[in-house]
């Protein structure tokens, strides 16, 4: 039975889920953005996250611990360094999952997972280009609402 086990199993015993987000995450730390199906991207999410989290303390301890995840000296390497640095103010959120469509074979669909503080185009559309924003209506809701009080209250006074 399966009571509370409520993470996605994709369809794997232990073992080879456990291998598939290792390797994964190697990829994912390697590239910086990786192409994969939806529901594997959002066990990867919950998978690397932690191990980013635990980059930022720069420890003999925290090392082993990711070591003891990835098994490769390299993406350890690669994330207690560039990673580590990128996001060492970040609270959490590390990484995006952005759709893209549906697979042409068996119409999975698939995702494109990356870290946030490595797409330099999507961090120059998060930032507003201008200090003024352009409005095409005047007030909107707000303007609205605050003619139809004062006329509410001259009913009143009659």
């Amino acid at each position: 039975m399966r009571h509370g086990k409520k993470f996605n199993h994709l369809g794997r015993k232990k073992g080879h889920r456990e291998a598939l987000l290792r390797n994964l995450t190697i990829s994912l730390v390697e590239h910086k953005r990786i192409n994969t199906t939806l529901a594997k991207a959002k066990a990867l999410r919950v998978f690397v996250e932690p191990l980013v989290t635990k980059a930022k303390t720069n420890t003999t301890h925290s090392r082993r611990v990711v070591f003891s995840r990835l098994q490769n000296k390299e993406a350890v390497k690669e994330l207690f360094s560039t990673i580590a640095d990128k996001v060492g103010d970040r609270p959490g959120g590390y990484v995006r999952i952005i759709r893209t469509g549906f697979r042409q074979g068996d119409a999975a669909q698939m995702a494109m997972i990356e870290f946030v503080d490595f797409n330099e185009t999507m961090k120059k559309a998060d930032k507003p280009s201008s200090g003024r924003r352009r409005r095409r209506k005047s007030g909107g809701a707000k303007n609205a609402a605050a003619a139809a009080a004062p006329a509410v209250a001259n009913n009143e006074e009659e």
